[in-house]
């Protein structure tokens, strides 16, 4: 039986949309919440980080820092993983599958210029998340979903300032996905509180989202609850979430 994204925790493997028809009248998308691009006071962002999961229901967080030796990367972390897994959140690395693997994430995130998908599965195995960007190409979203990818994702919606975007995805693809595939879709780039609304219509069944959170005016909870009302997970909260 396919998991419902209640039980999308570490360890689980990412869920199949047909959880649409669950007993919870659970929304047909969550929040996938991407770490600033810069962290430079790791207790201090897990303490923020702690209260940011605190503002309602997260699905994932995928840790981003491009900048990063190694080193850096797993400090990072040790430091966040523990806080994210603890609520029943999914960690994800961005770009390394190795490292993903090696430090306890629950799985990995990898762009068209990173190590391709199959040496990605290897190098964290079947039961973690693999995701795969895939720009505003859908031969490239049907070539990752026929060789196992968890989720794809589509992008960017709109202009970002957290990376260099390489394409702009239109809202068609959204609605064209949900509408023949099971594996999840993920919508990224640019999104915020005001631009999230024609995404969940289009049928995203995931915002991805780092500046929209983060330099929210009313500080990063308040974005959680918002995008969470947006979404209709008001009533979820922690306790819908997935346990280890």
């Amino acid at each position: 039986m396919p998991r419902s994204r209640r039980s999308w925790a570490s360890g689980s493997k990412f869920p199949p949309r047909s959880f649409r028809s669950g007993a919870l009248a659970i929304s047909a998308c969550r929040l996938y919440l991407i770490t600033p691009p810069k962290i430079d006071d790791l207790a201090g962002f897990a303490e923020l980080l702690q209260q940011t999961l605190d503002g309602g229901d997260v699905a994932s967080l995928q840790l981003r820092l491009k900048d990063l030796d190694d080193d850096g990367i797993c400090r990072a972390v040790d430091a966040l993983r523990p806080v994210v897994q603890r609520r029943g959140v999914a960690f994800l690395l961005n770009d390394r599958p190795d490292l993903a693997f090696e430090t306890g994430c629950d799985g990995v995130h990898i762009g068209q210029l990173d190590a391709p998908y199959r040496a990605a599965r290897a190098a964290v195995g079947a039961d973690r998340i693999v995701g795969v960007t895939c720009h505003d190409s859908r031969h490239l979203a049907m070539e990752a979903a026929e060789a196992g990818a968890d989720y794809v994702a589509f992008g960017a919606f709109f202009p970002t300032t957290t990376k260099q975007a390489q394409s702009h995805a239109e809202l068609d693809l959204l609605t064209w996905w949900s509408e023949i595939m099971q594996i999840p879709v993920v919508a990224i780039g640019g999104i915020t509180v005001e631009t999230a609304p024609p995404l969940i219509e289009a049928g995203a069944d995931f915002l991805a989202v780092s500046a929209g959170v983060w330099t929210y005016p009313q500080g990063p909870k308040a974005a959680v609850a918002a995008f969470n009302r947006l979404m209709g997970n008001q009533l979820m909260g922690n306790q819908s979430i997935g346990h280890r």
